[in-house]
């Protein structure tokens, strides 16, 4: 399968910052601003202010450099900044470096009860999940920044998976997409689930990543170093200093010595196979790169595993959070520790046909999401309150 990915993909992260620095956290935001700008400067071709935000989210990623007249006029004015200020690190070397290119795998999970979960598949079309590792119930959503399906447990889960083709020169590169990005997708999730189905704890709502690359940028002898440190994109960047064009060069300079030293670290589970594959699970996420198509995993199969993840942890964390809180966890009898016991089984349990490849995979992301020890306390809780 072909797949087109932008030839060069460098955040600009100078119209990020001032994005934020004007007080508009989301580009939606962001848009309606630039609109107004145009509209009050008399600037008849001003785009709409979808058009608007699709455009940000293009030339803030990197995807397409600010070239059209209209739009350079708009930000020069919105952020009160000369060109060179905006648009003159577009130029740089990274034109010349070797890029890899990959799937980028967003799981943006909120966790919005029983009864909420019911109006968000109503409202959504959503229709049975097939193949998915427990019952569940998924549609297409509109998303501005790639392809995106909505999933629904009846127990309260939800998870948008977003994905977005992207071609990077570094590592650097795809941390600082995340760091910008994660927040937006964050923002996007909760705005959608607002007027229908509210997550019950906006300060829940996260974003786990998994990346499927198609083509390393590296020499054979380093892509499992690369691989790891991709696993872990957090360890370039520095927690106390504001994402721009200083912070990323400073953090290919770490990724060049990281690459340098064989960077591991124990919180690293590998689950490839030599010849066949290349595979890293972390907190921080999942990468994967097959290197025979034929004979590795499947990105469904990758895909459903943090799903079925992905929706017990949103799960297993609002038990937690009203046990916390001092409360009985208030579940449906049909959702109580019955049901997560068979969910754990199937989490846990191989299947007569799994695959050797698969059953590494499942075990590695369980022990690298910590989810087993979250699960077992829901079950001890629930079994304690006689619920379900």
């Amino acid at each position: 399968m072909s797949i087109e990915v932008p030839r060069q993909f460098r955040p600009n992260l100078v119209l990020v910052s001032r994005r934020k620095a004007a007080g508009w956290e989301s580009r939606k935001r962001g848009a309606r601003e630039l609109y107004r700008v145009g509209q009050q400067h008399g600037i008849r071709e001003t785009p709409t202010v979808e058009a608007i935000e699709k455009a940000m989210y293009r030339h803030e990623t990197g995807r397409v450099a600010v070239t059209d007249p209209i739009y350079r006029q708009l930000y020069c004015l919105a952020y009160e900044a000369k060109p060179h200020d905006l648009f003159g690190e577009l130029t740089s070397d990274t034109k010349d470096r070797p890029h890899f290119s990959a799937r980028s795998h967003k799981f943006v999970t909120a966790f919005v009860g029983a009864e909420g979960a019911t109006r968000l598949r109503e409202s959504a079309g959503c229709v049975p999940a097939m193949g998915e590792w427990h019952i569940c119930y998924s549609a297409p959503i509109e998303h501005p920044e790639g392809d995106c399906t909505l999933y629904v447990w009846p127990c309260g889960s939800a998870t948008f998976h977003l994905v977005e083709h992207v071609q990077l020169s570094t590592i650097a590169a795809l941390a600082a997409w995340r760091e910008v990005s994660y927040g937006d997708n964050i923002k996007w999730a909760i705005d959608y689930l607002a007027p229908i189905a509210p997550a019950e704890d906006e300060s829940a709502v996260y974003v786990l990543g998994a990346h499927w690359v198609i083509e390393p940028a590296w020499p054979a002898d380093l892509l499992e170093v690369a691989l790891r440190i991709m696993s872990t994109p957090k360890v370039l960047l520095h927690r106390e200093r504001a994402m721009d064009d200083e912070h990323l060069a400073h953090a290919e300079l770490i990724e060049q010595s990281l690459l340098s030293e064989a960077y591991d670290h124990v919180g690293i589970e590998s689950f490839g196979v030599r010849g066949i594959s290349v595979g890293y699970a972390s907190w921080s996420g999942v990468v994967y790169h097959p290197i025979s198509s034929g004979r590795s995993l499947t990105e469904a199969e990758m895909v459903s595993c943090e799903l079925a993840i992905q929706s017990m942890w949103a799960y297993s964390d609002a038990i937690a959070r009203q046990v916390e809180q001092g409360r009985d966890p208030q579940v449906p009898p049909e959702h109580g520790w019955r049901y997560l016991r068979g969910v754990r089984s199937r989490l846990t349990v191989s299947r007569l046909r799994e695959t050797g490849q698969h059953q590494a995979m499942r075990r590695a992301i369980l022990r690298t999401c910590d989810l087993m020890p979250a699960l077992d306390q829901a079950i001890e809780t629930l079994r304690d309150t006689d619920r379900g």
